[in-house]
């Protein structure tokens, strides 16, 4: 899961390109960059660490030009290396194309050993190289760039949105199934921005226009955005974890309140499972607002039982296994006074490996809980995510090979209950069959090799000629 954004306007973009990337920095801590386009030449500066930490004022002047985009990661496929830094610069042919892209492609590989084939040679890991490939190789052979985004479009399967910068001119597209957020805003002195998700147009001052279609590419100007449908499904598959955990929940994600979602989900999850409990906690952030919810729902008092360290990132985003289970006390600090003899409901997000949250309850209990009941406000992750969710393999997920009594004793909690499927689906308030639930059912929207599909008609509207 990464953050991306681009922005077309009259006056000079690094500025707000920083503010963009800093409002988005929840999607990816492990690096950042920009590329900027002035005059004929790329302005670029990348570089591991958060955003503030890779860009000062000082570089942030060097970054000259009305046109650029930027990317915050957190590695999926390709690993941490430094080359799978983003934003990727490439000069061919007399032009300049820079690209960066949140998602996860399922046929890199073969698509990496056609291209290999044709000569090209990759010097990153990562799949974003594989769709600048397909870009620029279109582009070499005379194609339009509408053409080449069309034919890219129907080569590439996975989730992907794509923000690219061809000789100074900003364009982006979508997967057909909208797996991965995307949306335009406009700058209130002209100039429009496209962005992972609505926080980073709060943090520019411009004004949310709407999501990017699934399947649709822009070609964007200062003044205006020029849609083209290039593909279509049958109904989409937005990423259910992006209203469980991943987006900001200030955001808005195609058209539903990311926070209404999560108090929801809390609100039906204290009628499905009630707690004889003294206090309601959330784990901060993102068990916040589903904390509410089953405070409000409860009638059981909020009372945050915990603490979190600001100057800390997201565990659960955080490379090694090593790393996240050292961040828990580092992040989290009990109110001592909140919780010593008390029954708690601790409200989380999800549980994924199982390692936070048994830390987290342990915590609880040192501090003197007598009872710690851990609602969840995510059905239990059953099954890997190929498109850009950091649980790779089964083995790792305990909710995989343990029911929820198993896992409740693994973690050491009290009680232990999950929202369903159903209430999930209910609190987002779009159609399940408009919802990629994959990680959560085993099924999948798109053909996976050796994972069950659950098809969507994927129909190419505008084909390559």
């Amino acid at each position: 899961m990464c953050g991306i954004a681009g922005i077309v306007a009259n006056i000079e973009v690094s500025g707000s390109l920083y503010l963009a990337l800093y409002a988005l920095q929840h999607r990816g801590q492990e690096s950042g960059g920009i590329s900027t386009y002035d005059n004929g030449t790329v302005h670029k500066h990348k570089g591991y660490g958060l955003v503030f930490e890779v860009f000062s004022q000082e570089t942030l002047q060097t970054l000259s030009g009305k046109t650029g985009l930027g990317h915050v990661r957190y590695p999926t496929t390709g690993g941490s290396k430094p080359e799978n830094i983003q934003p990727f610069n490439f000069m061919f042919r007399g032009h300049t194309l820079s690209v960066v892209h949140n998602g996860n492609l399922v046929n890199t590989d073969e698509l990496r050993y056609e291209y290999e084939g044709r000569g090209h040679i990759f010097s990153t890991t990562s799949d974003t190289e594989v769709i600048s490939a397909i870009l620029a190789n279109e582009i070499i052979h005379g194609h339009t760039v509408g053409e080449a985004i069309s034919f890219c479009m129907r080569t590439i399967r996975g989730s992907y949105a794509v923000i690219f910068m061809l000789d100074g001119s900003l364009y982006a597209f979508r997967d057909p199934l909208g797996i991965k957020p995307l949306c335009i805003g406009m700058l209130p002195d002209g100039g429009h921005v496209v962005a992972s998700e609505s926080v980073a147009f709060d943090a520019v001052g411009a004004k949310f226009l709407r999501d990017v279609v699934p399947g649709e590419s822009l070609l964007l100007k200062a003044d205006k955005v020029y849609p083209r449908q290039i593909m279509s499904a049958q109904s989409p598959a937005h990423c259910v974890f992006e209203y469980i955990y991943f987006a900001r929940a200030d955001s808005v994600i195609d058209g539903v309140s990311v926070y209404n979602v999560r108090q929801k989900t809390g609100a039906l999850l204290a009628g499905e499972a009630p707690a004889d409990a003294d206090l309601v906690s959330p784990v901060p952030d993102s068990g916040i607002a589903a904390a509410t919810g089953y405070a409000d729902a409860s009638g059981t008092p909020f009372r945050e039982a915990l603490i979190k360290n600001r100057y800390t990132g997201r565990t659960f985003i955080m490379p090694t296994q090593e790393k996240r289970e050292m961040a828990v006390r580092m992040k989290l600090n009990p109110v001592r006074g909140h919780i010593t003899g008390k029954s708690v409901v601790l409200v989380d997000d999800s549980i994924v490996r199982g390692t936070t949250s048994r830390r987290i309850i342990a915590l609880v209990r040192e501090f003197g809980a007598e009872k710690v009941h851990l609602r969840v406000a995510s059905p239990p992750i059953i099954a890997p995510c190929y498109l850009g969710t950091d649980f790779p393999t089964r083995e790792e997920l305990i909710s995989h090979h343990k029911n929820v009594e198993g896992v409740r004793a693994a973690i050491n909690a009290t009680s232990l209950a999950h929202i369903s499927l159903e209430g999930l689906v209910e609190a987002i308030g779009l159609p399940c069959n408009h919802l990629c639930t994959g990680c959560l059912t085993g099924k999948y929207p798109l053909a996976i090799d050796g994972e069950e599909e659950e098809p969507r008609c994927i129909e190419k509207i505008d084909p390559y000629k």
